[in-house]
């Protein structure tokens, strides 16, 4: 148990006058991601995907990948560390998950459990080496750490599957102690899990995001240098945000080899790091429910998008070009400026009224 002068359980506030707007900056921002809006958003969202939708597996898949980007979006948005290692943690996940169930022989939620704390551990080894630079370095760390994994899943086919990858992962109902709960025999049924556990996980992040370790963690996005001046172990705490992106996004692999029935290699390499970063930045930084709205506009214009064009990811391409010229701060961002706007009108005319 840490000692009461521990920098970590120091507040933000007491900094001194000139180092204080380090950890205060989060102070300001707390609307943006605090209170419980972004949580009633992110269920008006998994309500409405039922209704918008044909597609079970796309309404799971969006969710999926929310999970995913919301793993991300800890370590870029309210961390500022950019890191390639995203797909590591989510093919962890899948190939734990399958490797539980298929070989192990394991129930379902031992399983998840299992291939989230996977994740959390391979997150913490990676982050563990990767804290230790800064800037470039530190994400030429990640990629080569990303560019490790993948041949390691590669060359261990008793393991992974090679090339193929792990086949045939079953999806059996959910049961506790041999007593059935919930059955998953159908895609919008399945959906449904994902969904509950998807907003517990939003929840629990809002928690933390909104405590002291989450404006310390922000404070270090701001002035690393500053906040370790005054006492705060920054590592410590990157390590610590490393492994709870890395359980997220685990648990995000874990119900996409749920989903789909299969932990392909893809689901490791560099590229999968990299559709999870898009994402992010699509949606915008340093917001919870901005993840949600990254993954679900990637994944319902991708799947569009393909049937338009054979060469679609041409078009999707453009289409991300056009939101990094035109939105710098996302999706969410674009709904902020609109929604200062209305407000702003409003109140004129009121005055004028």
């Amino acid at each position: 148990m840490m000692a009461a002068s521990d920098p970590a359980n120091r507040q933000a506030a007491p900094l001194g006058p000139d180092a204080s707007s380090a950890a205060r900056a989060p102070a300001t921002r707390r609307p943006l991601s605090g209170g419980y809006a972004g949580w009633w958003l992110s269920l008006a969202v998994v309500l409405v995907l039922p209704l918008a939708l044909d597609s079970g597996t796309l309404a799971t898949e969006v969710l999926v990948y929310a999970l995913a980007v919301l793993g991300c979006n800890l370590l870029l948005g309210y961390t500022g560390l950019l890191s390639f290692g995203q797909g590591i943690f989510f093919g962890v996940g899948s190939y734990a998950l399958g490797i539980l169930m298929t070989r192990a022989g394991l129930g379902l939620p031992l399983s998840v459990l299992l291939a989230l704390l996977a994740g959390a551990l391979t997150a913490a080894a990676v982050g563990w080496f990767a804290i230790r630079q800064r800037g470039t370095y530190f994400v030429m760390l990640t990629l080569a750490f990303a560019q490790m994994f993948y041949f390691l899943a590669y060359s261990l086919p008793d393991w992974t599957g090679g090339d193929n990858g792990l086949l045939n992962i079953p999806r059996p109902p959910l049961a506790l102690f041999g007593v059935t709960l919930w059955s998953l025999d159908s895609p919008w049924r399945f959906y449904a899990l994902v969904a509950a556990c998807f907003l517990v996980v939003f929840w629990l992040l809002q928690r933390v995001t909104a405590s002291v370790f989450g404006r310390t963690l922000l404070a270090i996005r701001e002035n690393e240098t500053r906040a370790r001046a005054v006492g705060y172990d920054t590592r410590r705490f990157k390590l610590a945000a490393f492994a709870l992106s890395g359980a997220v996004t685990g648990l995000a692999g874990a119900f996409h080899a749920l989903m789909t029935g299969i932990a392909p290699l893809s689901n490791i390499e560099y590229h999968t790091s990299e559709m999870i970063l898009v994402m992010t930045v699509i949606g915008g930084t340093g917001n919870l429910f901005a993840s949600v709205l990254g993954a679900a506009f990637y994944v319902l214009m991708s799947d569009w998008l393909s049937t338009l064009w054979p060469r679609w990811l041409l078009l999707l391409g453009l289409l991300l070009i056009g939101v990094s010229l035109f939105m710098h701060k996302g999706l969410w961002g674009l709904l902020q400026r609109g929604w200062t706007a209305l407000r702003s009108r409003a109140g004129a005319g009121e005055e004028r009224a």
